[in-house]
């Protein structure tokens, strides 16, 4: 590879961590080649870009970048592919499913959010991170339940005082 292909692969890595705030390190060496397919439909589907990348350029565009990676770049150790995606717990939960049929993808790290997650054993706590929609939903569920809690004893109200206006007015 020659200087100027790495300048130009560093400069696309940069842009990418710059556009993303869900970036997974993860180690799939080891696993075949009808595995790594299977890894790559599986994250095709939950919408996660799955690359390859070498170490020292990927620690290239993580200084170059805007964005304060703390500890990632000491994971930056043996085979590394980078996982992008949209939702936050979305490779996350790739690599869980995937590992219930083989022991790798291996968690190295993870940066969401500007929080730093290090080591496969914070997959977990990754998992169940709710996404922006979920939480939003949440919220909105939160917020509506009051107004249907008044709207729901105004109306049963209305009900017992029109029952009693008409029990008074027959007697």
């Amino acid at each position: 590879m020659t200087r100027e292909e790495k300048s130009q692969v560093i400069q696309d890595l940069t842009a990418k961590l710059a556009e993303n705030n869900t970036i997974y390190l993860a180690d799939i060496s080891g696993l075949d080649a009808v595995a790594t397919s299977n890894l790559r439909r599986a994250c095709f589907k939950a919408d996660v870009r799955l690359a390859v990348v070498k170490n020292t350029l990927l620690a290239k565009a993580m200084e170059a970048s805007d964005k304060d990676f703390g500890e990632l770049p000491n994971v930056l150790k043996g085979n590394t592919s980078i996982m992008i995606a949209e939702a936050s717990n979305a490779p996350a939960k790739v690599i869980k499913e995937f590992r219930k049929k083989s022991k790798k993808p291996v968690l190295k790290g993870a940066f969401i959010e500007e929080a730093i997650y290090i080591g496969d054993d914070q997959l977990d706590a990754l998992v169940n991170i709710k996404s922006k929609e979920e939480l939003l939903g949440e919220i909105i569920t939160l917020l509506q339940s009051p107004a249907k809690n008044v709207i729901s004893a105004l109306q049963s109200g209305g009900n017992k005082l029109s029952g009693i206006l008409t029990t008074l007015s027959e007697k």
